[in-house]
């Protein structure tokens, strides 16, 4: 082992974590929390299959099943649809492992990470933001989660859907709202148990919902005798020019969809055996995993255009149509586990930690879970899945733009002004070498917000926001940088 000081040791590998003496000293810390605490070594545990199962997991959901749907929809052809897909995941891969780094050297999870690029209490602001989104997140995958749940009981018995009336309330029926609460509250029960019992979920989830969508392809292709007209379809734009127009814009909402996930990595890494085990297990997992998921989406919603008369690109809908109560049951089973590993992993563990930051004292890992699922019903998610174009445009690309800004001040400061040195103990005392609030970040995040999202606002300027992601993070790391090297 290699000492880097007093306070913290740095195994061969490279990872680095507390002496016992170090770590009891921050106990009285109002910054430190045991749900915050830097991760034991002993204690890291998760190797390349973890972390691909993760990705496997996380990708296998309803919202990436649809995306090809939005990007049809957009007068994309089934193949330009999936390119720009994979190229969306490639992109948003390098933020993805730059971020991961930290994570699996330190044992930290995202907001103390934060804290050396914003200051102690200036990382609440990244913390906050990114926490929001994930609660929207979270309210869409609990109510597919419910609607699904609501399929898998009518399935099992048929009067279910009128059990409580057939009257509607905001225009479902009221089992539709119990299926929704009850979905909600496996998500928090998950959550209070802790992120061990996370890690076995998503062991489990990866093969079992890769194997049931493999199925499924295949009785939608025996069924239909081929792909369909989906897959032989042609693409609506005359010129290289009109398709630029929608792919850009397109491109850039496909990197916000784990536009989340490029700043929280840390609070999975962190768990990480090796750097280099995180890095394979996500570099094979996350690009490949997007886009045959979305791909089986496409041969599915395509042979049901033969089947059924229509495409169907909602898979609950499709499975329902099943004459089998059995087939339909395993399916939305299947839809359930596969959204619940998702919503937990994705939309609850860097929100519960993000909450948690605010007041480490008073906030636990638990009730920041418990704070998500709450404000993710607030959010009304029923209606940000009611249109395809806008949970693409309105949705993915709007705040793709905030979140852009974060991660270009993270991996600025990390990899070019810190060169991934950071004083371990001190990111959890206010008065160590880390300050209060560091305006650098902060002012850093505005200026990349300002420049993602004054498209909005001023016509002309349209195309900054199509390209909101990425103006957002090479915005911010640009004034960040200038601001370091100045002062």
């Amino acid at each position: 082992m290699n000492e880097t000081n007093a306070e913290q040791v740095q195994q061969d590998d490279g990872r680095v974590e507390l002496r016992p003496e170090a770590l009891a000293s921050l106990e009285s810390s109002p910054i430190y929390n045991h749900d915050l605490a830097p991760t034991r070594i002993a204690q890291r545990t998760w190797t390349t299959y973890t972390f691909a199962a993760l990705w496997v997991s996380m990708a296998h959901c309803i919202p990436t099943y649809k995306l090809a749907a939005g990007l049809i929809t957009l007068g994309m052809n089934w193949w330009q649809a999936l390119v720009t897909i994979l190229i969306g995941n490639l992109i948003v891969l390098v933020p993805i492992l730059a971020n991961s780094h930290p994570g699996t050297k330190y044992g930290i999870p995202f907001p103390v990470f934060a804290r050396a690029a914003y200051g102690i209490y200036g990382a609440n602001l990244p913390a906050v933001m990114r926490a929001l989104v994930a609660c929207g997140w979270f309210g869409i995958n609990a109510w597919i989660g419910g609607q699904a749940l609501q399929t898998f009981f009518r399935a099992l018995w048929a009067g279910w859907p009128t059990l409580l009336g057939e009257g509607l309330v905001g225009g479902h029926l009221l089992t539709e709202w119990v299926s929704f609460a009850l979905f909600w509250a496996i998500n928090i029960l998950i959550v209070v148990r802790g992120m061990e019992l996370l890690r076995k979920v998503e062991n489990l989830a990866a093969p079992f919902v890769l194997v049931m969508t493999a199925l499924l392809v295949t009785w939608a292709i025996t069924k239909a005798h081929g792909l369909g007209p989906i897959v032989s379809g042609h693409d609506e734009f005359p010129t290289l020019g009109a398709f630029w127009k929608v792919f850009v814009p397109s491109v850039t909402a496909m990197v916000g969809f784990w536009a989340t996930l490029s700043l929280n990595m840390p609070d999975f890494t962190r768990f990480g055996r090796s750097q280099r085990e995180q890095a394979i297990g996500q570099v094979v997992a996350l690009p490949t995993t997007m886009t045959v998921f979305a791909a089986m989406g496409v041969v599915i919603t395509s042979a049901s255009a033969v089947i059924y008369g229509k495409s169907i690109w909602d898979p609950i809908e499709l499975v329902g149509r099943f004459e089998s109560r059995v087939i339909v049951g395993i399916a939305m089973f299947t839809v359930v586990v596969a959204t619940l590993s998702v919503n937990i992993a994705a939309n609850v563990v860097s929100p519960a930690n993000d909450f948690a930051n605010l007041a480490p004292k008073h906030i636990s890992f638990k009730m920041g879970g418990v704070a998500t699922g709450v404000i993710g019903v607030v959010m009304m998610p029923w209606k940000l899945m009611a249109d395809p174009r806008g949970y693409i445009f309105q949705w993915l690309l709007g705040y793709s733009g905030g979140l852009g800004s974060i991660a270009g001040v993270l991996v600025c400061d990390y990899w070019f002004v810190r060169k991934r040195r950071l004083e371990l103990a001190d990111l959890y005392r206010p008065h160590g070498s880390y300050p209060n609030v560091r305006w650098a970040g902060l002012v850093a995040t505005g200026v990349g917000c300002l420049l993602a999202w004054i498209g909005l606002v001023v016509p002309p300027l349209r195309p900054m926001f199509d390209y909101a992601w990425f103006v957002g993070a090479l915005g911010s790391a640009g004034t960040y940088f200038v601001w370091s090297k100045l002062s």
